[in-house]
C-alpha cells in the first residue's frame, strides 16, 4: 500500500480521539481521515467541521460500509468494541481499539479469534502514560538490575469519583463497561509487558458510594462497579504482585510502580516517568537518568500506520488485550466468588 491510499474511518470522537488520534493521523504523510462517526448526528457534525472531515455518518454500520475506507479507529465506550471490531474485519478494514478492549474475556477472545483469521492489522491503544521510561525501565529488569523478583507493588489512585455529588460515570456502568474496573486492565497490561503473566489472582473490592445521580437527570442508581480494588497476584516467574487501585482517593500523591528482588530494587514514577533505583550494597535509591536513546514518545497513530504499510510489529497487540481482560475478569470473579482464580481460563 502506497503513501497515498490509507482512508480513515474515526468511530468515536471523544477526548482521546480529539486530543491524541485526530490530530496525530493528520500529520502522517498520506493518511486522510475520510469519515466520521460520533454519538449524536450534531456532535458528529462538529467534529467533522473543526477537523475538514468530508464524510458523516450517523450509523457507524454506514461508515464501515464504505469501500474507500481502509482502516477504521475505534474510540467509542467498550462496550462497542467488540461489534465493531467484528463487523470491520468483516467488512476488510484494518482496526485500532481504544482500551480497554472490550466488556470481558469472552468478548477479547471473539476479537482476537476473528483477527487471526485474517490477515488485516489490529492494535490497541496502549496505556498513555508510562511511555517515555517504559523502554529503559523494560531494559533495567531484562538485564537483571534487581536480580530475581520477589515483589510488585502497582497503586492507581485517583480522587476521580471522591466526591458523592457527582453523577454517574459511564465508566462506572457495567451495561458500558462491561468487567472493566478503574484502570485495572490497563495496568494489567504494563504488569504483563514487564514481568509476564500471573497463574492465580486473588482479589477484594468495595463500594464506597453506592448511589449516584444519573447523569443530565434527577434520578439515582445503584453504583455496579468498585469505587476500590485490590488485587494479589501469583506471577509465573515466582513475584507476588500487588495492585491497588481507587477513584476515591484524595491528595494520593504519585502512582508508582515498585519491583523488589535479591539484587536490588526500582521504583517508577507513573506520573512523573521518573526511575529510582539502588542495588545491594547502596545507601539509598537515586535517580536513574534515562538517555535520550532510551526516550520514547507517543507515536501510536504512526505505529498503527506502519503496521499497514511496512508490516512492523503491532504493539499492544489483540493478544495483549485478550491477557489484560483476562486478568480483570479473574479478579472480578474473584471479588463476586470470594476465591482465588487461575489462569490461564481454559476457555
Amino acid at each position: 500500500m502506497s503513501a497515498k491510499e490509507i482512508k480513515i474511518g474515526i468511530i468515536g470522537a471523544g477526548g482521546i480521539a480529539r486530543s491524541r488520534h485526530i490530530p496525530n493521523l493528520k500529520k502522517i504523510e498520506g493518511v486522510e481521515i475520510a469519515a466520521v462517526c460520533n454519538r449524536t448526528p450534531e456532535s458528529t457534525a462538529k467534529v467533522a467541521s473543526e477537523y475538514s472531515i468530508p464524510k458523516t455518518y450517523n450509523n457507524w454500520k454506514d461508515l464501515i460500509k464504505q469501500k474507500e475506507i481502509d482502516a477504521v479507529f475505534i474510540a467509542t465506550p467498550p462496550y462497542l468494541h467488540c461489534p465493531i471490531t467484528l463487523a470491520a474485519l468483516e467488512a476488510g478494514k484494518h482496526v485500532f481499539c481504544q482500551a480497554r478492549m472490550a466488556m470481558n474475556h469472552q468478548e477479547a477472545r471473539r476479537m482476537y479469534d476473528a483477527s487471526q483469521k485474517t490477515n488485516l492489522k489490529t492494535m490497541l491503544c496502549p496505556v498513555p502514560v508510562g511511555i517515555p521510561a517504559g523502554a529503559m525501565m523494560k531494559h533495567l529488569l531484562d538485564t537483571g538490575y534487581v536480580g530475581q523478583i520477589y515483589n510488585i507493588q502497582m497503586t492507581g489512585f485517583s480522587s476521580q469519583y471522591a466526591d458523592p455529588s457527582k453523577p454517574l460515570h459511564w465508566r462506572q456502568m457495567p451495561e458500558i463497561s462491561g468487567l472493566n474496573v478503574l484502570t485495572l486492565g490497563m495496568w494489567a497490561e504494563v504488569l504483563h509487558r514487564w514481568f509476564g503473566y500471573a497463574k492465580r489472582v486473588t482479589a477484594q473490592a468495595r463500594i464506597y458510594i453506592p448511589q449516584r445521580r444519573l447523569p443530565n437527570s434527577d434520578d439515582w442508581a445503584k453504583v455496579e462497579l468498585p469505587d476500590a480494588i485490590g488485587v494479589v497476584a501469583e506471577m509465573m516467574n515466582g513475584a507476588l504482585a500487588v495492585l491497588h487501585f481507587s477513584g476515591v482517593s484524595r491528595f494520593s500523591g504519585d502512582n508508582r510502580c515498585e519491583i523488589y528482588g535479591s539484587k536490588g530494587t526500582l521504583v517508577y514514577n507513573l506520573n512523573t516517568d521518573e526511575i529510582l533505583g539502588a542495588k545491594n550494597g547502596d545507601e539509598g535509591l537515586e535517580p536513574i537518568p534515562l538517555p535520550e536513546e532510551m526516550r520514547r514518545e507517543w507515536t501510536v497513530e504512526a505505529d498503527f500506520i506502519a503496521t499497514i504499510r511496512e508490516d512492523a510489529p503491532v504493539s499492544p497487540s489483540f493478544y495483549a488485550g485478550l491477557k489484560y481482560m483476562e486478568f480483570t475478569e479473574a479478579a472480578m470473579r474473584s471479588v463476586h466468588e470470594g476465591r482465588a482464580v487461575d489462569l490461564p481460563f481454559s476457555g
